[in-house]
């Protein structure tokens, strides 16, 4: 029997549509399931945690974002049952990590039924879990913007960056990485499980899911003019070869500062934080 959450609303709605293509394949395949999605994100969390504990699932399929995979791997951190991920968000740096297919439900659903799981790390900071980035500077204080606009498209990130770009300055921080210290200043830090965040923007392309570590990038100051011109290359991951970029290894991570944080999308909250890598935290699907 397998459990089925899904964000009707993530996506845009794509999450309904999605949810609605995937039930029909379920069904064609007899394959047992239970929808446990809920009303809400409160309800979501209750009913995963009560069915984990009543039932004996071979696995959760979340249909959605970054946002469900957040909710679900608290409940699934640390267990035996997998989670089959089908895209249905608007980012899906997860899925994008896990080199799922995110055009077609189906083949992403045949995928995971055909192939055994694997294990992969997970990140964990005040006693929460991330899969894929923790950030601070920069794109933190652009997230902060964003969730006060009104605005439900993923454009309000745009603007929210053209924004907060002229009034932004880079911060003195305190970083220690795995007994370590380092003393500098910097635009953005982004402690990376995953490879990517905010839609595709590949901001540790060469970090492993499955090493055991976490990849540390540090952006030194540029000026204003000089962030324009690089952020394009995010996207393809070339931005890690600019003289400013500087790319750490750690399996425990603590950063102080007069700033905040955000994790896979979600408010972490001010600094100091301390996050700890742990290996081999999630069973689910990695597609090769």
């Amino acid at each position: 029997m397998y459990l089925l959450l899904a964000n009707p609303t993530s996506g845009a709605g794509q999450g309904s549509r999605v949810k609605a293509e995937l039930i029909a394949e379920i069904t064609a395949r007899n394959l047992s399931y239970e929808d446990i999605s809920g009303t809400s994100y409160e309800s979501a969390v209750l009913n995963l945690r009560s069915a984990l504990k009543a039932k004996r699932p071979k696995s959760v399929i979340v249909v959605g974002g970054d946002g469900m995979v957040h909710l679900a791997i608290q409940e699934l951190a640390g267990s035996d049952v997998p989670l089959i991920l089908i895209p249905a968000g608007t980012g899906n740096d997860f899925a994008r990590t896990m080199n799922l297919d995110l055009a077609s439900p189906v083949t992403a659903l045949s995928y995971s039924l055909t192939h055994p799981p694997t294990s992969v790390d997970l990140g964990r900071v005040n006693g929460r879990y991330f899969a894929e980035i923790l950030s601070t500077g920069f794109d933190s204080m652009v997230n902060e913007r964003a969730n006060q606009m009104r605005i439900r498209s993923k454009i309000k990130y745009d603007l929210a960056m053209l924004l907060e770009l002229p009034v932004f300055k880079p911060l003195e921080y305190e970083i220690n990485v795995d007994g370590d210290r380092i003393t500098t200043r910097a635009m953005l830090i982004a402690i990376a499980n995953g490879i990517s965040y905010g839609g595709g923007m590949k901001i540790c392309p060469n970090s492993d899911i499955r090493d055991g570590l976490f990849d540390l990038l540090i952006l030194e100051p540029v000026s204003k003019f000089e962030f324009l011109k690089v952020f394009p290359r995010v996207f393809k991951g070339t931005h890690v070869t600019h003289p400013k970029v500087k790319i750490l290894q750690g399996r425990k991570i603590s950063i102080e500062s007069k700033a905040i944080a955000y994790a896979d999308g979600e408010r972490i909250g001010p600094l100091p934080i301390t996050t700890e890598i742990v290996p081999g935290a999630l069973k689910t699907w990695l597609r090769t």
